[in-house]
């Protein structure tokens, strides 16, 4: 094919399957991230180095046809080290991508950035709110990619909603071990409020329309999201059910919880932080229609399908030990002991 593609993040959950899957279009690929990827794929080269680190860039982006801007700091990270990747990296990809002449740049955002938005389905017009310092570092990122675009560069911004499938882990360890052990699972409230995923497979594909775009449509804002979604207890109960346990989603009071989850963050006893845990009381969705109708955007798979092919692929696997990204299990901290109770 010809175009040399780099991948920042290539070794994450969602860089790993985008670099398999340009590969395997017949793109030359450079992958780059702080950690060498899990297994080695024919077609792809890495590069172990931080997108902070202007010069190994600048040699990297030399040639390049497209720059998929994945990295990026999670939830969890404090707000130093969030700033650092999300916003100042950001900063450095995009100033030496203008430098390098690289015609295309995707940045990967979230749409976090609306932080608890006032009205749903939310589109792309929704101003963003950020609520908290993930959600603030990714609005920031997002207005360095703006201004980039402002200068007449072809840039893309991706806003999904939270993204799963195979290799994903984060805090969706939890459920799937307390599923897997025969543990009921809570929720806040009843857990009746409307929430939509992503699966990664559906993000991939639409990164790849983007890299063939045209630039008026490429060079635009767009959110993605399952076309089918329910219920966040449904969600929950299908994993409990493919589990083969019984069990059911418990509902908790949600007064007395969120003050004690709070609490328990602010005492780095507990990761769910306090966006997540407020998310959890609200309809969570967004319009697709743009994607749909400017570049023909159609999601293979709903809520479910993404949510059950993680927990497959969990079992499958049984990962040991906890990190601190999308593909590791993030520490459980004083809620693992919670599991007695259900």
């Amino acid at each position: 094919m010809g175009d040399r593609i780099v991948v920042t993040g290539g070794s994450g959950m969602l860089g790993d399957n985008l670099v398999r899957r340009l590969a395997r279009a017949g793109y030359e690929v450079h992958s780059v991230d702080l950690r060498a990827p899990a297994e080695p794929t024919n077609g792809v080269e890495h590069t172990t180095g931080d997108i902070g680190d202007q010069v190994l860039l600048t040699d990297l982006f030399s040639g390049a046809t497209a720059v998929v801007h994945c990295a990026s700091g999670l939830p969890s990270y404090s707000k130093g080290r969030l700033r650092e990747i999300s916003v100042d990296g950001t900063r450095n990809v995009f100033g030496t991508a203008r430098a390098a002449d690289v015609p295309r740049v995707i940045h990967v955002s979230s749409a976090a950035v609306y932080g608890l938005p006032l009205e749903v389905p939310t589109s792309e017009t929704h101003p963003r709110r950020p609520v908290d310092a993930y959600s603030r570092a990714k609005a920031e990122a997002e207005e360095i990619a703006e201004e980039f675009r402002d200068t007449g560069m072809c840039v893309s911004i991706v806003r999904p909603k939270t993204f799963l499938g195979p290799g994903r882990m984060g805090l969706f360890a939890m459920l799937f071990e307390w599923a897997a052990d025969g543990r009921n699972f809570p929720v806040l409230g009843r857990g009746d409020i409307l929430s939509q995923m992503l699966a990664v497979e559906d993000l991939v594909e639409f990164i790849m329309l983007l890299l063939s775009a045209p630039d008026e449509a490429a060079s635009d804002t767009y959110n993605l999201g399952a076309a089918e979604f329910g219920t966040l207890r449904a969600a929950f109960q299908s994993v409990l059910d493919a589990a083969g346990h019984g069990k059911r989603v418990v509902s908790l009071p949600v007064r007395p919880a969120l003050p004690l989850l709070r609490l328990l963050e602010r005492s780095h006893l507990s990761p769910v932080y306090r966006r997540l845990a407020h998310k959890l009381l609200i309809d969570s969705y967004v319009s697709i229609d743009k994607a749909r109708e400017r570049l023909g955007f159609s999601p293979r798979f709903s809520n479910e399908d993404a949510i059950l092919r993680s927990y497959d692929w969990w079992c499958q696997q049984r990962p040991a030990g906890v990190g601190r990204t999308s593909r590791d299990a993030w520490r459980q901290g004083a809620l693992s002991l919670a599991r007695v109770f259900f």
